[in-house]
This record gives structure tokens, C-alpha cells and sequence, in this order.
């Protein structure tokens, strides 16, 4: 469960980046993170911290809550 539900919200991410248009590497920007860190969690397999999601749903224009909810 926990890694679905980590999958889940990875995939959300990438919709979004997506829907607006960005690639990883405008969004790890936006986000003040590293691409490949960005990469990892759009797939799966990272752990995002708490603070790291605020910061890509501050950078996708969404509420963190939405990242989880959708995932």
C-alpha cells in the first residue's frame, strides 16, 4: 500500500508538470530540487519529505493536499 500510494502521487505530479507544460527540469527549478530527485519521485521510488511536496505543489500552482488526495 504505502508504495502504490507513493506511485500514485508520483503520477500525479507528472500530470500536472504536464498539463502545464513543463519539463522535469523546469519543474526541479521551480521547485529548487535536483531533476533527477524529481524524477525518482514522479516514479515511485523516492520518498518524498513533506517539505519537498509543498515545495512542487507551490511550483505546480496546487494546494500539497491536492498531490495527495488525487494520488
Amino acid at each position: 500500500m504505502y508504495k502504490s500510494l507513493l506511485l500514485r502521487v508520483g503520477v500525479t505530479i507528472r500530470q500536472l508538470r504536464r498539463r502545464k507544460g513543463l519539463s522535469q527540469l523546469d519543474l526541479s527549478h521551480l521547485a529548487h530540487m535536483d531533476r533527477s530527485y524529481l524524477s525518482e519521485v514522479e516514479n515511485g521510488k523516492r520518498n518524498i519529505s513533506l517539505s519537498s511536496l509543498v515545495r512542487i505543489a507551490q511550483a505546480l500552482d496546487v494546494s500539497a493536499e491536492i498531490l495527495i488526495d488525487k494520488g
